[in-house]
């Protein structure tokens, strides 16, 4: 099923060239993409895996690829089958469709920061968000910057408020968000001066 995804999503148009994506988020995934055309023939794959160790979704390039050039690098973004926020676990099939695309979004954010960066430089970046706070804070606030320039922000705002304000999500587990991810105020701010500059 998994390959007869991805030759129906080469199939349907180049902007989608070089994606692997199943067939349970094929409209979400296509919704984020089409917000990021300088990934467009960037190869990504969509995964879903069993468990992702205090994460939710996780993009990283293919370690292969680090010994190749930039331009032929490969990317992954795993997806957990369930989505554990605290002590409360979502399957994904129950994800509102704006939720998983702002998800994804954030995801491709990690993906459009990591393409800028030389190999070496990205296992340096590896190893910091491992051991460092402020460099995993440092990495989501970059990724949700991507995100919100690329006219992304009615998403990840949705999956901000989803996080934030889900009955039974733990006051620690909110208070984690809030220190790691831009603040709704700071994602304004930056719609703000994103319109400023398209200003004739």
């Amino acid at each position: 099923m998994r390959n007869l995804t991805f030759i129906l999503v080469m199939a349907l148009t180049n902007s989608f060239a070089q994606k692997e994506i199943p067939q349970s988020i094929l409209k979400e995934a296509k919704v984020a993409l089409s917000f990021y055309p300088q990934l467009e023939n960037v190869p990504i794959v969509f995964k879903f895996k069993k468990n992702i160790k205090k994460s939710t979704m996780q993009a990283q390039p293919i370690f292969s690829s680090l010994f190749t050039t930039r331009k032929k690098r490969r990317y992954v973004v795993l997806i957990s089958e369930r989505f554990k926020i605290a002590q409360t676990t979502f399957l994904t099939k129950d994800i509102p469709e704006d939720i998983m695309i702002g998800w994804l979004g954030h995801e491709l954010g990690h993906i459009m920061d990591y393409k800028n960066r030389s190999s070496l430089n990205l296992i340096w970046f590896g190893i910091k968000y491992y051991f460092s706070s402020s460099s995993i804070k440092d990495a989501e606030r970059t990724a949700d910057g991507y995100a919100v320039n690329s006219g992304m922000e009615k998403y990840i705002l949705k999956t901000k408020d989803f996080i934030l304000n889900q009955a039974g999500i733990s006051e620690k587990y909110k208070e984690r968000i809030k220190r790691l991810y831009l603040s709704q105020e700071e994602i304004m701010e930056l719609v703000e001066e994103r319109e400023a500059l398209n200003l004739p």
